[in-house]
């Protein structure tokens, strides 16, 4: 429960988005000094540090590059941090996916500089959020970290996230999915928001939550089609605008609850580590969904959705098996080791939870075998 009357909005200075637009990156970066330490996820290092010599060239800014490891722990936080002391570096790029963006801000973090956030593709919300995820080297999570500052920019490329996998464009759309959902949870049971120690949502917050459903409903099969044909359309443009900054301002402003809450539970099946962080998200929209009672209308609309754009909706595409141990696992992390889901505005205990997921396995394998039977 909320205890204060106060509301509060956090966000990034500025967000850019369009194709084309990594071309204007030493413009910003000279906007925060010359010298700039651009850390770049491992497998898109060479395209990038090839691109980045092309555009530089002749602007008077200096930059060096960083292979990102691959883990947002803090190793990886302490070596950039030491390199950019030895180099002398006025701000950090990020140009990544989640977790080089989670490690780019704890950096700027630790040594109090800006941070400009360059996503590779539309997967998370990650970009425009105030928090990080600081994880163990074997990919578990430890804690979300609130950054000192939200990003000055978030400079969004749409032609580089086009040539991400698709894979990435659906998994954007499950994170973002989630957010209306608990944003409406949040709201209802009066769960204060992530903006410092915490508020009520603003009915600006709300809105972005509620049009961030929208878009996805709207444009989201349109625009994985053109994906998968690396095309920029309008629909595009606006679920890669969903997913990063609608999704990022909603969660941020109004809260997680019960998706994200047993997204962590499934995290803890080894399993299912090869699962995108949106692919978890999606299967567990249908278990918050069960938890609340979700009219059927609303239910099947985004069964039907998540579908469409390639996401699981059971266990088994998950690859979890639905055994005592599992459940076990993730109902206790669920509910004993993660308060996200004790935002819901309902009575929440092991049993409500294993019955909610194992309710949900059941109906998204009969929403699977009906469209089955359907195409046959």
């Amino acid at each position: 429960m909320n205890g204060t009357f106060s509301r509060a909005f956090g966000c990034p200075m500025r967000y850019i988005q369009g194709p084309g637009e990594l071309k204007s990156l030493p413009h910003y970066v000279m906007e925060y000094g010359t010298s700039a330490y651009i850390l770049i996820d491992g497998f898109i290092y060479d395209f990038i540090t090839e691109t980045l010599a092309g555009i530089f060239k002749d602007t008077g800014a200096v930059y060096r590059t960083a292979s990102f490891g691959g883990e947002s722990c803090q190793s990886e936080v302490d070596k950039a941090v030491d390199e950019i002391k030895a180099y002398g570096s006025d701000l950090i790029v990020c140009i990544g996916g989640g977790k080089t963006i989670d490690t780019t801000k704890l950096i700027a973090d630790s040594l109090d500089i800006p941070r400009i956030i360059v996503p590779s593709s539309a997967s998370t919300d990650a970009p425009t959020a105030g928090l990080a995820g600081l994880y163990r080297p074997d990919g578990v999570q430890i804690k979300a970290i609130k950054t000192k500052r939200n990003s000055e920019l978030v400079l969004v490329d749409s032609e580089i996230v086009v040539n991400a996998p698709a894979r990435l464009f659906s998994a954007g759309m499950g994170d973002a999915m989630a957010t209306w959902l608990e944003a409406r949870a949040n709201y209802a049971s009066c769960t204060p928001n992530y903006i410092g120690e915490g508020y009520r949502p603003t009915r600006a917050a709300m809105a972005i939550a509620r049009e961030c459903s929208e878009i996805l409903f709207e444009d989201g099969r349109n625009a994985l089609a053109a994906v998968k044909r690396h095309l920029v359309t309008e629909e595009v443009e606006n679920v890669i605008e969903a997913n990063t900054l609608l999704s990022g301002l909603g969660f941020e402003n109004t809260g997680c609850a019960a998706a994200h809450g047993i997204h962590a539970g499934l995290s803890e099946i080894a399993s299912a580590h090869s699962f995108l962080h949106g692919e978890k998200v999606a299967f567990s929209i249908l278990c918050m969904m069960v938890i609340e009672n979700t009219p059927s209308d609303e239910m099947d609309r985004t069964i039907n959705f998540l579908m469409d754009v390639d996401l699981p909706i059971t266990l088994g595409q998950l690859n979890i098996e639905p055994s005592e141990e599992n459940l076990s696992l993730i109902v206790d992390h669920t509910v004993n080791h993660n308060n996200l889901i004790h935002h819901e505005p309902h009575i929440i205990n092991e049993a409500i939870v294993r019955n909610a997921i194992l309710a949900a396995d059941e109906l998204g394998r009969h929403y699977l075998s009906r469209r089955q039977n359907t195409e046959t």
